[in-house]
């Protein structure tokens, strides 16, 4: 495989390389989660710069929001500008997938005003966090509508696909993990009950797709295979739950995690990379989209060569979108690694961003 071939996806569609632009939150919307021309601006720059892009996470509810400055896909009245974020992704050719997601016990109460929602009233064990009101079954019924709605605009808004956020301990994890959900009802307890609000989503997001855009819209899932929490997430459970996502018509699975390589947070004895149990579980059945700390030629090489098949760039491509360009020329030693004062204009970062995280990208 070459870093430069097609891939296809299962409905037919297809990437033009095999690089992605990873989900980046560059706080950049405007009140109310409305694009921003910031928001459009960051991806038109970065529009070449990977066969397929993936948005920050656009929020489906207002009390889903976990982060501030960022977009929502709530309303009706958002479509319009997620239409022109969708247009500037797209402007050179290249898929776009809008990143949806709720936050749910990892929203902080202070941004929305309110308590949270998760599962179970279990507060996280690390970010702004409170303890979270626990959703009724029916709370849980309109959560799940609520994704199904943001598919629709997605749809309208002319993006080529979703991809549903149940990585990052937010509320689609939140489901999956022992440790926030509690529940001794049909969506908790068992890992069976655990998964069936992923499972559930995916079977209703599944329907509608198949129903109103057949063969011409993706639907992606990003998962962290496991938690640190006690007790949490395995890698056991994200296998499980692999496979019964692939059975209910999965087009990718996008895996979120520090590094590609990295071995079982877990299970500190074991060696072998997770990605590659992940890999073997998946065994081609749909595409698995790598990440973590690939930066170069040689990194894409090896992860290629190891039988996974699309990789994603984030922290690199916001400091260099013509990393794929510069590449292609063998001119890897001009690719830039860190901010500075010369090239802030030409990358096209949102103020806000470089106020706030400037300083992180700088030069050592």
């Amino acid at each position: 495989m070459q870093l430069e071939s097609s891939y296809p996806f299962p409905n037919g569609m297809r990437t033009n390389n095999r690089l992605v632009l990873a989900p980046l939150t560059i706080s950049a919307s405007l009140a109310g989660g409305i694009v921003s021309d910031e928001d459009a601006a960051f991806y038109r720059r970065r529009a070449g710069s990977a066969g397929l892009l993936i948005t920050g996470s656009a929020y489906v509810h207002p009390l889903g929001q976990a982060y501030a400055d960022s977009f929502s896909v709530a309303d009706d009245d958002k479509i319009p500008g997620l239409a022109k974020l969708a247009e500037a992704m797209k402007s050179q050719g290249n898929l776009a997938i809008l990143q949806i997601y709720h936050g749910g016990r990892m929203v902080p109460a202070t941004l929305i005003e309110s308590q949270p929602v998760a599962p179970s009233a279990v507060a996280a064990e690390h970010g702004e966090v409170t303890v979270p009101k626990s959703l009724s079954n029916t709370q849980i019924e309109e959560l799940l509508q609520d994704f199904l709605a943001a598919i629709r605009r997605a749809m309208v808004a002319g993006f080529d696909g979703v991809e549903l956020h149940g990585a990052n301990t937010y509320l689609i994890q939140q489901f999956l993990s022992p440790h926030s959900n509690r529940r001794q009802d049909k969506w908790g307890g068992t890992l069976n009950n655990r998964m069936r609000f992923a499972k559930t989503l995916v079977k209703r997001a599944r329907q509608l797709i198949d129903q109103e855009s057949p063969n011409s819209f993706l639907l992606g899932y990003r998962f962290s295979p496991e938690e640190i929490e006690v007790p949490g997430i395995e890698l056991k459970d994200s296998l499980a739950l692999i496979d019964q996502l692939i059975r209910l018509g999965i087009d990718y699975l996008h895996v979120s995690m520090d590094h590609l390589w990295q071995s079982s947070l877990r299970k500190t004895e074991e060696n072998t990379p997770v990605i590659l149990a992940i890999r073997d579980k998946i065994n081609g059945r749909v595409p698995l989209i790598g990440v973590g700390k690939v930066r170069n030629a040689e990194d894409y090489k090896e992860a290629l060569k190891s039988g996974i098949p699309l990789l994603s760039m984030g922290t690199s491509l916001l400091l260099e979108p013509d990393w794929l360009e510069l590449y292609r020329s063998k001119a890897e030693s001009e690719i830039r690694t860190y901010l500075d004062e010369e090239n802030l204009a030409d990358l096209a970062l949102p103020q806000n961003f470089v106020r706030d995280y400037g300083s992180y990208y700088s030069k050592p």
